[in-house]
């Protein structure tokens, strides 16, 4: 997980973005066009990042297909504070 982190948060482009949207989905959980309007970014763009965030099981889909809900997973919570450090190093 430490290594994906770095990758997604330090290592690529859209990193900032995605430490925003796993900052909002700290505190609580939110569907994608909720991220979208909070961060002032396209739905499209959200989308991107929330699938990279999928991907290396940062995050997960919850519900339906219409409005689901995106929360951290366990995974995540158990490396939360490797993700606060990679931020304190950025």
């Amino acid at each position: 997980m430490e290594k994906a982190l770095w990758y997604l948060i330090a290592g690529s482009r859209g990193g900032e973005n995605r430490a925003r949207i796993i900052r909002l989905l700290q505190e609580q959980p939110r569907n994608a066009n909720q991220l979208a309007d909070e961060l002032d970014v396209e739905y499209n763009t959200v989308r991107h990042h929330l699938e990279m965030l999928e991907e290396h099981d940062v995050v997960e889909p919850g519900g339906t297909d219409y409005g689901e809900l995106y929360f951290l997973t366990d995974q995540f919570d158990h490396h939360s504070e490797k993700f606060e450090s990679i931020l304190e190093q950025i």
